[in-house]
């Protein structure tokens, strides 16, 4: 089991005692031994949104490494080996800031590594499906020098996951991470994604979760040199009973780096729950920073519920901009009205619609496979609506 780390700039936290209060994100606690992480409570801002049932044990349960469970095919471009804490590259991207990435970490004894050379044309695709309960996963994605490609985590069927990605984009590359969660629906996964993007590179992480009972995808990006950038986008669609959380940190820590930020969701049926929160920080060195967030989310019938919440700390006047937005709320009636009034019935102008707003996420893929295949997984969520 990997030892236990705390960065520097993180707060420490005291079991009798009161708890300081962060004062920046930066000073959250980040340790890969669970014993230094306090238990889910509902107090605590990382889980205030989400019952520790619906986690099913994965924050307290003794987890199996997945390892061997994982399925890997890839060009040439791309090789996987199977490393522990030994390799350089373990650790480097990020730390677990929560209980049940730590607990994923001290019980995942080996990394599945991915590493990139070269420009690969056809992507490598990572599939996680139907594995055993109580399972812990710890995936290493590294992008050399120059290198170009796409790296999709597929994860569908059963399971109960609890997952640390680890991305290291290299200096002067350009790395497409995918990860869709189309879990059947009693799946309960949580995905810790650390990213370090280096020199001039250019890092595009996509999340879609469409299944499962309980997701919880926390994507976090570190701007390690200048002249950088980084494009985190998502899709959700919960349907009755599901809870899809989303939290994605933008580390801007050197200057001269660019971020955008952009989630959309649709919601249906009684107790369909969405969380993203969306967190931003500008160093004081980080100057020349352009930044942007984005969080929009379409209910579809009544008791569904979507929390969205964007947060921008600045520490430096000196960027190019900062901004941040977020909008929830019912169908547009001017667009229902615009396709009703051209002949197409209220049912299928609703979906269009939805289709419409959700797609300009998918086209971000650029794998036409991937692509029809999340469409037509759409098309099955709005057959559900009765609306």
């Amino acid at each position: 089991m990997t030892e236990a780390i705390i960065r520097p700039g993180s707060t420490g936290h005291s079991h009798g005692g009161a708890e300081i209060p962060l004062q920046t994100r930066s000073e959250r606690l980040r340790s890969a031994n669970p014993g230094d992480h306090i238990a889910i409570d509902g107090r605590d801002e990382q889980w205030r949104y989400l019952d520790q049932l619906r986690l099913a044990g994965l924050d307290t349960n003794v987890l199996t490494d997945a390892a061997t469970e994982l399925v890997f095919t890839a060009p040439s471009e791309f090789d996987l080996t199977l490393v522990d804490a030994k390799d350089d590259l373990f650790g480097t991207a990020g730390l677990p800031e929560d209980i049940t990435s730590a607990n994923a970490w001290a019980a995942a004894n080996k990394a599945s590594k991915i590493t990139l050379t070269g420009e690969a044309s056809e992507p490598a695709i990572l599939k996680i499906a139907d594995i055993k309960a109580d399972r812990a996963a710890h995936i290493i994605i590294n992008s050399k020098t120059h290198s170009r490609g796409t790296v999709i985590i597929d994860h569908t069927g059963d399971a109960k996951l609890a997952e640390v990605v680890e991305i290291i984009v290299g200096d002067e590359s350009q790395l497409t991470v995918v990860s869709i969660q189309d879990w059947n629906d009693d799946a309960v996964h949580t995905s810790a994604q650390f990213a370090r993007i280096g020199r001039n590179a250019k890092l595009k992480h996509i999340v879609v979760s469409l299944g499962g009972k309980t997701v919880r995808v926390t994507p976090t990006a570190e701007f390690t040199a200048p002249g950088s950038e980084v494009e985190m986008l998502g899709l959700y669609f919960a349907d009755a009973g599901q809870h899809l959380e989303h939290r994605s940190y933008v580390d801007h820590a050197v200057a001269n780096c660019k971020s955008r930020v952009t989630y959309k969701g649709a919601l249906q049926g009684k107790g369909a729950h969405t969380v993203w929160v969306g967190d931003v920080l500008i160093r004081k060195a980080a100057e020349g920073t352009d930044t942007y967030e984005l969080n929009r989310n379409l209910l579809l019938t009544d008791g569904a519920r979507a929390d969205s919440v964007p947060n921008l700390e600045i520490e430096t006047g000196e960027i190019e901009g900062a901004g941040h937005a977020s909008a929830s709320g019912r169908f547009d009636d001017e667009q229902l009205f615009y396709l009703q009034a051209r002949g197409i019935n209220e049912l299928d102008a609703r979906r269009l619609v939805v289709r419409g707003f959700l797609n300009e996420i998918i086209q971000q893929i650029g794998i036409e496979s991937i692509e029809q295949r999340l469409n037509e997984a759409i098309e099955h969520e709005l057959t559900r609506s009765n609306h």
